[in-house]
């Protein structure tokens, strides 16, 4: 029985991968022929997009009642995006971190991060606070398209070759894309059936908490887009959006995939003791060490990015521990959140020494 929990599990993810490229892939293009600009598109259906796989996975989390994989996969998202997906691509190649647009984003993702935490105290985020989250998306949103217009043209173009350039309002094309888009949802609708399925089974079968589960395979499954874009993007020379891409998936996961899923559990969403005491701070503790790691010189270098992927693997080891009851969970958890921040607080110490400010837009590297 473990092997098939597993195998729907595999199968789950991989759907909901392909799922998500296709939707993303089909919406860009579609928005491009309809006359949007490749940088409104990238900063919100792309960094939105790549958030399908959480969508779709707590949309189905809430129908069978699963609350705690839907918290644990969104929480366990935003920290494995931050810690994982931005510390391998800037040991890829060290990330630029010169937008304008970066400057807003990032205190935001640290507002948002802080106010969840704050929202969750009481253990549970109600269907009142959910829709006090779903309304800041939409005011995120805004704000994102109309400070579109106000980037570089350097920015722009780079969103532009990493998306493509159609021609537009072609009949056919537009057919593709709308295909490509319907083919997305439904593999995103029947493989986060199989993954929950396979993940709540697999915690059972095994004796682990959900909440581990959620945190860590799911989490990590349902961020594959996101991986694939960063990293990639990161290769391509892309290095914006590999930031970006990050910082917009996180902000959209708190406030819409969060906030939805609390206005749509039937008795709101609880908050066990267990994700209030360590995975909701080490969220907000990798949301806040951005700051510091974007104002080095405006850029994450290799060191910084390796320097996180330790925190994670610091995070993992707690996790572990936990599960088998070893006296030792306590300490790797708070060691992970004290690396976390002890990155951003070296690398703010040299940015200081060296006299580094925040780079202004299109500010040679």
């Amino acid at each position: 029985m473990i092997a098939a929990h597993t195998g729907w599990l595999i199968a789950g993810l991989a759907l909901l991968t392909l799922g998500a490229e296709s939707l993303v892939r089909g919406s860009s293009r579609l928005a491009l022929l309809l006359g949007m600009s490749p940088l409104v598109v990238g900063l919100t259906i792309v960094a939105y997009g790549t958030s399908a796989p959480e969508v779709a996975t707590n949309l189905r989390c809430v129908v069978t009642g699963q609350v705690d994989i839907a918290l644990g996969n969104v929480v366990g998202s935003n920290i494995f995006n931050v810690l994982v997906i931005l510390g391998l691509s800037a040991v890829v190649i060290p990330l630029l971190v010169h937008q304008r647009l970066l400057r807003v984003d990032i205190p935001i993702m640290v507002g948002v991060s802080a106010a969840t935490w704050g929202l969750a105290l009481d253990g549970r985020l109600g269907r009142g606070e959910g829709v006090l989250l779903v309304v800041l998306v939409g005011g995120y949103t805004v704000l994102t398209l109309r400070s579109g217009p106000g980037e570089t043209r350097q920015i722009q173009d780079e969103y532009a070759q990493a998306l493509g350039r159609p021609r537009p309002r072609q009949g056919r094309a537009v057919a593709t894309s709308a295909t490509a888009i319907l083919l997305g949802l439904g593999a995103l609708a029947l493989g986060s059936q199989w993954l929950v399925s396979g993940a709540s089974g697999l915690a059972a079968r095994i004796g682990v908490p959900d909440r581990v589960i959620a945190l860590t395979i799911v989490a990590a499954g349902t961020s594959m887009p996101e991986l694939a874009t960063s990293v990639l993007a990161a290769l391509r020379g892309q290095r914006d959006i590999a930031v970006g891409n990050i910082v917009g998936s996180n902000v959209f996961n708190l406030l819409g995939i969060l906030g939805l899923t609390a206005v749509l559990s039937p008795d709101g969403l609880p908050v066990p003791d267990a994700v209030l005491r360590v995975d909701v701070p080490l969220m907000t503790a990798v949301a806040l060490v951005c700051l510091p790691l974007a104002w080095t010189g405006g850029r994450i270098s290799r060191l910084e990015g390796a320097w996180l992927l330790g925190a994670y693997g610091l995070y993992v080891a707690h996790l572990i521990v936990q599960t088998q009851g070893g006296g030792m969970a306590g300490p790797l958890a708070w060691g992970a959140i004290g690396m976390t921040l002890a990155g951003g607080v070296f690398g703010l110490a040299v940015a200081v020494r060296a006299g580094w400010t925040f780079p202004r837009d299109g500010a040679p590297e």
